[in-house]
């Protein structure tokens, strides 16, 4: 199995702050996470990388829409 960050943990991975991927969560979740029971929240590693991935953009016009 895969280990599970915490979400200070991802946000150390991405460079951004935790707050970010507090409100990502609220507004719908671009960043994919893991709920454990009703509280615990948790990220894969191979997901913040896929969100990476799907960030990459051939100039500041590109939406990354086909």
């Amino acid at each position: 199995m895969e280990q599970l960050l915490n979400t200070k943990q991802a946000a150390e991975i991405l460079g951004i702050s935790p707050a970010f991927l507090e409100r990502d969560r609220w507004a719908g979740a671009r960043v994919k996470f893991i709920k454990i029971g009703s509280r615990t929240v948790r990220y894969r590693l191979s997901d913040l990388e896929n969100y990476v991935e799907s960030q990459v953009r051939k100039s500041t016009s590109d939406t990354g829409e086909s």
